[in-house]
C-alpha cells in the first residue's frame, strides 16, 4: 500500500505518551512509527530487551503499550519473541486461536549487536514469523553511556574516554545489518528518522507483513550520549544519511536496493561537529582521524552500490 501521511497519522496511538524516555530521543520516534505501520485489526505481542525503552515505558502498574507487551532480559528478546511466536503457531494448528498476531521485539545496540546476538542469531537461523527492530543509538546509554560495538570509531564515551592517549573507541562499528543478511531471511532493512518518516513506515510494513523472520535497523540518536541539543533529533538524523555515516537501504530476498542516494554527499564531518562526543576530533592534532573516518565511509557506500548493480 502507497504511503499516505494524513492517513498514517490518524492510526490509533499503539506506543503511548507519557512515558519517561528522555526529551530529544530517537527511539520513541521510531517505535511510534514502526507500530503504527500495523494494520488496525492486528493484534501484536511486543517484546523489549532491558535498556532505555523498557524501564522507561514500562514501570509496573504502568504501561505505554497498547499491545501484548513482554519484558525480556538482557539478551534474550530473540528469544522470548520466537517462543511466543511458536505457541501461537502451535494454537493455531489445534485451532485454539483463529485471530491475526504480529511478533515484534525491540532492542537497543547493547542488547542486540552484543548480548542478545546469539538468541536473535537463533531466531532468525529457525525461521520463525516474526520482526526484530534495534534501535541503535551508539553505547549502553541506560547504564551510564558506556562503548558497545555498535559505538562508532573515535566517539567518546565512558569507557572508551577521549584522553591525551586514546582518542575514544579505536574499533569501527559493528556492521550488524550485513551480519543479518549473511543469515538469508527474507527481508532485512535499515532506515532513520528522516523527514516525513516515509521510508521507516514502509520498511516497518514490509517487514511486519514479509512471511518469516526480518530484522530492521533503525538509527536512533541519544541526546545525552550523543551530546546533541535536544531540539536537533531530526537534523542528527539526516545528517547521519546525507554523510552516509547510515545509508537508508534494503534486503529483500538477496536482493540489494538503495532507498536513498543524496544529490551532494556531505563530509562526515558534517555529521560528527554537532555532536559533543566527537568534538576531540576537531583539534588540530587529530584531524587526520577525520580522513580515516571519511575513507571508511566512502568505501562502505561505494561497496554498497556495487551490492545494488549485482
Amino acid at each position: 500500500m502507497a504511503y499516505n501521511l494524513k492517513q498514517a497519522a490518524q492510526k490509533r496511538e499503539r506506543f503511548t505518551g507519557g512515558h519517561r524516555m528522555c526529551a530529544g530521543c530517537g527511539a520513541p520516534v521510531a517505535i511510534r512509527q514502526v507500530l503504527r505501520a500495523l494494520k488496525e485489526e492486528d493484534h501484536a505481542v511486543i517484546a523489549a530487551a532491558t535498556g532505555c525503552l523498557e524501564v522507561s515505558t514500562f514501570l509496573y502498574p504502568y504501561t505505554a503499550w497498547e499491545d501484548s507487551f513482554i519484558h525480556s532480559a538482557f539478551e534474550n528478546a530473540g528469544a522470548t519473541i520466537s517462543g511466543a511466536e511458536a505457541a501461537y503457531e502451535a494454537f493455531k494448528r489445534k485451532g485454539k486461536i483463529d485471530y491475526e498476531t504480529k511478533f515484534i521485539a525491540f532492542g537497543g545496540d547493547g542488547g542486540t549487536y552484543d548480548i542478545g546476538l546469539q538468541s536473535l542469531s537463533g531466531a532468525m537461523e529457525r525461521g520463525h514469523d516474526m520482526v526484530y527492530v534495534c534501535y541503535d543509538n551508539g553505547a549502553y546509554m541506560n547504564t551510564g553511556i558506556q562503548r558497545s560495538s555498535a559505538t562508532p570509531r573515535y566517539a567518546d564515551t565512558t569507557t572508551s574516554p577521549a584522553g591525551r592517549v586514546i582518542q575514544g573507541k579505536q574499533q569501527p562499528k559493528k556492521d550488524l545489518t550485513e551480519i543479518m543478511v549473511n543469515h538469508s531471511i527474507p527481508y532485512v532493512g535499515q532506515s532513520a528518522l528522516i523527514g516525513n518518516m516515509k521510508d521507516l513506515y514502509e520498511k516497518s510494513e514490509r517487514a511486519i507483513y514479509t512471511k518469516g523472520p526480518a530484522f530492521l535497523n533503525v538509527l536512533a540518536p541519544c541526546p545525552r550520549g550523543w551530546r546533541y541539543n535536544t531540539p536537533d533529533l531530526m537534523e542528527v538524523s539526516k545528517l547521519a544519511v546525507e554523510t552516509c555515516m547510515w545509508p537508508l537501504y534494503e534486503v529483500i530476498d538477496g536482493k540489494y536496493a538503495v532507498n536513498y542516494k543524496p544529490k551532494n554527499k556531505l563530509p562526515v564531518e558534517e555529521f560528527l561537529k554537532v555532536q559533543g562526543r566527537f568534538k576531540h576530533l576537531f583539534e588540530e592534532k587529530n584531524k587526520h582521524l577525520l580522513e580515516i573516518l571519511q575513507a571508511d565511509v566512502d568505501r562502505k557506500w561505494n561497496r554498497l552500490l556495487q551490492l545494488e548493480s549485482m
